[in-house]
Protein backbone atom coordinates (compact mmCIF):
# COMPACT_ATOMS: atom_id res chain seq x y z
CA UNK A 1 0.00 0.00 0.00
CA UNK A 2 1.26 3.70 -0.79
CA UNK A 3 1.78 5.93 2.22
CA UNK A 4 -0.61 8.66 1.11
CA UNK A 5 -2.35 11.03 3.24
CA UNK A 6 -4.50 8.85 5.18
CA UNK A 7 -1.09 7.26 6.49
CA UNK A 8 -0.11 10.85 7.64
CA UNK A 9 -3.22 12.67 8.76
CA UNK A 10 -1.63 14.27 11.72
CA UNK A 11 1.19 15.88 9.87
CA UNK A 12 -1.30 17.88 7.31
CA UNK A 13 -2.20 20.32 10.00
CA UNK A 14 -0.05 23.06 12.57
CA UNK A 15 0.02 22.19 16.08
CA UNK A 16 2.45 18.51 16.50
CA UNK A 17 5.21 19.39 19.55
CA UNK A 18 7.61 16.90 17.61
CA UNK A 19 7.05 13.54 15.49
CA UNK A 20 8.69 10.34 17.48
CA UNK A 21 9.63 6.90 15.94
CA UNK A 22 13.15 6.38 15.46
CA UNK A 23 15.48 5.58 18.04
CA UNK A 24 19.72 4.97 18.35
CA UNK A 25 20.30 1.44 16.82
CA UNK A 26 22.70 -0.77 18.39
CA UNK A 27 26.22 -1.00 17.19
CA UNK A 28 27.81 -2.93 14.80
CA UNK A 29 28.47 -6.97 16.64
CA UNK A 30 28.94 -8.96 12.97
CA UNK A 31 32.48 -7.18 12.34
CA UNK A 32 33.03 -8.83 15.78
CA UNK A 33 32.76 -12.22 14.38
CA UNK A 34 33.43 -12.15 10.83
CA UNK A 35 36.26 -10.78 8.61
CA UNK A 36 35.60 -8.77 6.14
CA UNK A 37 36.52 -8.23 2.23
CA UNK A 38 34.85 -8.06 -0.88
CA UNK A 39 33.67 -9.90 -4.29
CA UNK A 40 33.19 -10.08 -7.47
CA UNK A 41 32.08 -13.07 -7.94
CA UNK A 42 28.38 -14.76 -7.65
CA UNK A 43 29.90 -17.66 -5.76
CA UNK A 44 33.52 -17.32 -3.99
CA UNK A 45 35.05 -20.65 -3.09
CA UNK A 46 37.84 -21.22 -0.96
CA UNK A 47 39.88 -24.39 -0.72
CA UNK A 48 41.15 -26.41 2.11
CA UNK A 49 44.95 -28.54 1.58
CA UNK A 50 46.67 -30.97 3.21
CA UNK A 51 50.35 -30.32 3.73
CA UNK A 52 53.03 -32.68 5.04
CA UNK A 53 52.70 -35.16 7.90
CA UNK A 54 54.85 -35.69 10.73
CA UNK A 55 58.88 -36.75 10.00
CA UNK A 56 59.30 -40.11 10.37
CA UNK A 57 62.87 -41.57 12.07
CA UNK A 58 65.52 -42.67 9.41
CA UNK A 59 67.41 -45.84 9.60
CA UNK A 60 71.28 -45.49 8.94
CA UNK A 61 71.57 -45.88 5.26
CA UNK A 62 67.52 -46.89 4.96
CA UNK A 63 65.47 -45.28 2.71
CA UNK A 64 63.23 -41.93 3.08
CA UNK A 65 59.92 -42.22 3.93
CA UNK A 66 57.97 -40.17 1.37
CA UNK A 67 54.71 -38.46 2.32
CA UNK A 68 52.76 -38.28 -0.87
CA UNK A 69 49.37 -37.73 0.17
CA UNK A 70 49.02 -33.58 0.12
CA UNK A 71 46.37 -31.77 -1.72
CA UNK A 72 43.02 -30.94 -2.11
CA UNK A 73 40.63 -31.88 0.49
CA UNK A 74 37.98 -29.58 1.02
CA UNK A 75 36.06 -27.02 -0.95
CA UNK A 76 33.74 -24.04 0.94
CA UNK A 77 30.92 -22.18 -0.72
CA UNK A 78 30.17 -18.68 -0.07
CA UNK A 79 27.16 -17.84 -2.57
CA UNK A 80 25.86 -14.04 -2.26
CA UNK A 81 22.68 -12.72 -1.24
CA UNK A 82 20.02 -10.06 -2.82
CA UNK A 83 18.65 -8.05 -0.12
CA UNK A 84 16.04 -5.30 -0.98
CA UNK A 85 12.90 -3.18 0.26
CA UNK A 86 11.73 -0.22 -0.82
CA UNK A 87 8.44 2.09 -0.51
CA UNK A 88 5.97 4.63 -2.11
CA UNK A 89 4.84 7.89 -1.12
CA UNK A 90 2.19 10.02 -3.34
CA UNK A 91 2.46 13.54 -4.73
CA UNK A 92 0.11 14.63 -2.64
CA UNK A 93 1.53 13.43 0.80
CA UNK A 94 5.31 14.72 0.21
CA UNK A 95 3.06 18.04 -0.96
CA UNK A 96 0.85 18.21 2.43
CA UNK A 97 2.93 17.66 4.89
CA UNK A 98 3.86 20.22 7.03
CA UNK A 99 6.45 18.50 8.99
CA UNK A 100 9.11 16.88 6.41
CA UNK A 101 12.18 17.30 8.33
CA UNK A 102 10.71 15.00 10.90
CA UNK A 103 9.50 13.05 8.44
CA UNK A 104 11.87 12.89 5.16
CA UNK A 105 9.90 11.47 2.57
CA UNK A 106 13.63 10.38 1.13
CA UNK A 107 14.71 9.27 4.38
CA UNK A 108 12.29 6.69 6.11
CA UNK A 109 14.31 4.75 7.40
CA UNK A 110 15.91 2.38 5.05
CA UNK A 111 19.43 2.47 5.83
CA UNK A 112 18.70 1.37 9.60
CA UNK A 113 16.62 -1.32 8.32
CA UNK A 114 19.59 -2.78 6.13
CA UNK A 115 21.82 -2.49 8.91
CA UNK A 116 19.80 -4.25 11.41
CA UNK A 117 18.84 -7.28 8.70
CA UNK A 118 22.72 -7.24 7.89
CA UNK A 119 23.20 -8.31 12.04
CA UNK A 120 20.50 -10.99 11.80
CA UNK A 121 21.49 -12.69 8.65
CA UNK A 122 25.26 -12.91 9.98
CA UNK A 123 24.07 -13.86 13.39
CA UNK A 124 22.24 -16.90 11.35
CA UNK A 125 25.70 -18.63 10.73
CA UNK A 126 26.00 -18.70 14.49
CA UNK A 127 22.00 -19.47 14.87
CA UNK A 128 22.56 -22.32 12.66
CA UNK A 129 26.46 -23.53 13.34
CA UNK A 130 24.95 -26.87 14.93
CA UNK A 131 22.75 -27.52 11.59
CA UNK A 132 24.47 -29.28 8.28
CA UNK A 133 24.10 -26.75 5.28
CA UNK A 134 24.98 -28.94 2.40
CA UNK A 135 25.26 -26.03 -0.29
CA UNK A 136 28.22 -24.69 1.74
CA UNK A 137 30.31 -27.84 1.41
CA UNK A 138 33.42 -28.30 2.69
CA UNK A 139 33.34 -31.25 5.05
CA UNK A 140 30.22 -32.01 4.77
CA UNK A 141 29.47 -31.38 8.83
CA UNK A 142 28.16 -28.19 10.49
CA UNK A 143 29.91 -25.38 11.59
CA UNK A 144 30.07 -26.46 14.83
CA UNK A 145 30.44 -30.51 15.33
CA UNK A 146 32.57 -33.42 16.82
CA UNK A 147 33.63 -35.05 13.70
CA UNK A 148 35.21 -32.73 11.83
CA UNK A 149 37.37 -35.14 9.29
CA UNK A 150 40.84 -34.81 9.10
CA UNK A 151 43.35 -37.49 6.74
CA UNK A 152 43.24 -40.96 10.11
CA UNK A 153 41.05 -38.83 12.25
CA UNK A 154 38.91 -36.37 13.55
CA UNK A 155 39.10 -32.76 15.64
CA UNK A 156 35.78 -31.32 17.43
CA UNK A 157 35.06 -28.17 17.45
CA UNK A 158 32.26 -29.14 19.53
CA UNK A 159 31.64 -30.58 23.24
CA UNK A 160 30.70 -34.00 23.09
CA UNK A 161 27.61 -33.25 25.49
CA UNK A 162 26.33 -29.26 25.62
CA UNK A 163 27.36 -27.50 28.98
CA UNK A 164 25.83 -24.56 29.48
CA UNK A 165 28.10 -21.09 30.38
CA UNK A 166 30.64 -21.58 33.62
CA UNK A 167 34.47 -21.69 34.52
CA UNK A 168 34.88 -25.22 33.94
CA UNK A 169 33.09 -25.16 31.00
CA UNK A 170 35.26 -22.23 29.27
CA UNK A 171 38.26 -23.80 30.08
CA UNK A 172 37.23 -27.13 28.05
CA UNK A 173 36.35 -25.24 25.90
CA UNK A 174 40.06 -23.94 25.77
CA UNK A 175 41.21 -26.12 26.18
CA UNK A 176 39.17 -28.68 23.16
CA UNK A 177 40.80 -25.52 20.97
CA UNK A 178 44.10 -26.73 21.81
CA UNK A 179 44.21 -30.12 20.37
CA UNK A 180 42.88 -28.56 17.15
CA UNK A 181 44.69 -30.27 14.15
CA UNK A 182 45.45 -29.60 10.63
CA UNK A 183 44.39 -32.07 7.13
CA UNK A 184 47.57 -33.67 8.15
CA UNK A 185 46.68 -34.50 11.70
CA UNK A 186 49.37 -31.63 13.13
CA UNK A 187 48.74 -29.57 16.13
CA UNK A 188 47.85 -26.56 14.79
CA UNK A 189 48.45 -23.05 17.10
CA UNK A 190 44.93 -22.74 17.66
CA UNK A 191 43.61 -19.98 20.65
CA UNK A 192 40.36 -19.07 22.05
CA UNK A 193 40.33 -15.02 21.73
CA UNK A 194 36.59 -14.04 22.80
CA UNK A 195 33.58 -15.24 24.05
CA UNK A 196 30.55 -14.91 22.52
CA UNK A 197 27.16 -14.66 24.40
CA UNK A 198 23.54 -13.91 23.92
CA UNK A 199 21.96 -10.90 26.12
CA UNK A 200 20.64 -13.89 28.85
CA UNK A 201 24.31 -14.66 29.79
CA UNK A 202 25.73 -10.89 29.85
CA UNK A 203 26.38 -11.00 33.60
CA UNK A 204 27.07 -15.06 33.82
CA UNK A 205 29.74 -13.58 31.19
CA UNK A 206 31.12 -10.60 33.10
CA UNK A 207 31.53 -12.36 36.35
CA UNK A 208 33.53 -14.86 35.06
CA UNK A 209 36.14 -12.91 33.07
CA UNK A 210 36.24 -9.65 35.18
CA UNK A 211 36.37 -11.05 38.88
CA UNK A 212 39.66 -10.97 39.94
CA UNK A 213 39.35 -14.05 42.23
CA UNK A 214 37.85 -17.88 41.11
CA UNK A 215 34.17 -16.49 40.51
CA UNK A 216 31.28 -18.27 42.75
CA UNK A 217 33.53 -20.19 44.73
CA UNK A 218 34.58 -18.75 48.32
CA UNK A 219 37.98 -19.83 47.68
CA UNK A 220 41.35 -17.02 47.57
CA UNK A 221 42.09 -18.75 44.45
CA UNK A 222 43.00 -16.23 41.23
CA UNK A 223 40.56 -16.19 38.29
CA UNK A 224 42.58 -18.12 36.22
CA UNK A 225 41.48 -16.98 32.86
CA UNK A 226 42.14 -13.80 33.85
CA UNK A 227 45.40 -14.77 35.18
CA UNK A 228 46.56 -16.89 31.79
CA UNK A 229 45.30 -14.48 29.45
CA UNK A 230 42.63 -17.24 28.52
CA UNK A 231 40.32 -14.60 26.63
CA UNK A 232 42.24 -11.92 25.84
CA UNK A 233 39.55 -10.44 23.72
CA UNK A 234 36.89 -10.37 26.46
CA UNK A 235 33.21 -11.34 25.81
CA UNK A 236 31.20 -9.32 23.33
CA UNK A 237 27.03 -9.87 23.78
CA UNK A 238 25.33 -10.51 20.61
CA UNK A 239 21.78 -9.07 20.12
CA UNK A 240 20.48 -11.40 17.67
CA UNK A 241 21.52 -14.74 18.81
CA UNK A 242 18.41 -16.90 18.96
CA UNK A 243 18.98 -19.50 22.00
CA UNK A 244 19.57 -17.98 25.54
CA UNK A 245 21.68 -20.52 26.23
CA UNK A 246 24.12 -21.33 23.05
CA UNK A 247 27.75 -19.44 23.48
CA UNK A 248 30.77 -19.65 21.42
CA UNK A 249 34.54 -18.91 21.75
CA UNK A 250 35.91 -17.41 18.69
CA UNK A 251 39.65 -18.67 18.19
CA UNK A 252 42.67 -17.27 16.61
CA UNK A 253 41.75 -19.18 13.27
CA UNK A 254 40.51 -16.83 10.74
CA UNK A 255 37.41 -18.67 8.79
CA UNK A 256 34.21 -16.63 9.31
CA UNK A 257 33.67 -14.52 6.56
CA UNK A 258 31.61 -11.40 5.43
CA UNK A 259 31.91 -10.38 1.84
CA UNK A 260 30.70 -7.60 0.40
CA UNK A 261 29.43 -8.10 -3.14
CA UNK A 262 27.60 -4.81 -3.69
CA UNK A 263 27.90 -2.07 -1.28
CA UNK A 264 24.13 -0.35 0.01
CA UNK A 265 22.76 1.81 -2.21
CA UNK A 266 19.83 3.98 -2.83
CA UNK A 267 17.48 4.75 -5.73
CA UNK A 268 14.74 7.30 -5.83
CA UNK A 269 12.32 7.54 -8.81
CA UNK A 270 8.97 9.74 -9.27
CA UNK A 271 6.57 6.83 -11.45
CA UNK A 272 5.70 8.72 -14.70
CA UNK A 273 2.32 7.77 -14.61
CA UNK A 274 0.99 8.35 -10.88
CA UNK A 275 3.86 10.74 -9.75
CA UNK A 276 4.25 8.62 -6.60
CA UNK A 277 7.61 8.79 -5.28
CA UNK A 278 9.07 5.74 -5.53
CA UNK A 279 12.49 4.95 -2.63
CA UNK A 280 14.45 1.76 -2.85
CA UNK A 281 17.52 0.68 -1.18
CA UNK A 282 19.57 -2.94 -2.49
CA UNK A 283 22.58 -4.31 -0.38
CA UNK A 284 24.48 -7.87 -2.01
CA UNK A 285 26.68 -9.53 0.46
CA UNK A 286 27.51 -13.53 1.96
CA UNK A 287 28.01 -14.35 5.78
CA UNK A 288 29.90 -17.65 6.09
CA UNK A 289 32.94 -19.65 6.76
CA UNK A 290 35.82 -21.97 5.10
CA UNK A 291 37.84 -23.21 7.95
CA UNK A 292 35.34 -24.56 11.30
CA UNK A 293 38.77 -24.06 13.47
CA UNK A 294 37.69 -20.39 13.75
CA UNK A 295 34.92 -20.62 16.45
CA UNK A 296 34.18 -23.52 19.27
CA UNK A 297 30.56 -23.46 20.44
CA UNK A 298 28.15 -25.69 22.32
CA UNK A 299 23.88 -26.09 22.33
CA UNK A 300 22.49 -26.39 25.58
CA UNK A 301 19.00 -26.17 25.46
CA UNK A 302 18.22 -25.05 29.13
Amino acid sequence: MTINLASIKDQLFPGLRGIEGRYQQIPTQWSKVFDAGTSKMAVERTLENRYMGLAVIKNEGGATSFDNAAGERFVYNQEHIELGLGYAITRKAIDDNLYKEQFNPQNLGLTEAFKQTKEIVGMTVLNTANVLNVNVGGDQQPLCSTVHPIDGATYANRPTVEVDLSETAIYNGLMQIRQFRDQANLKVFARGRRLLVPLQLEYVAARLTKTELRPGTSDNDVNALIATGGLPDGYEILDFLTSPYAWFIKTSIRGLLFLQRLPFETDLQVDFVSQNLLCTGYERYSFGWYNPRAIWGTFPTA
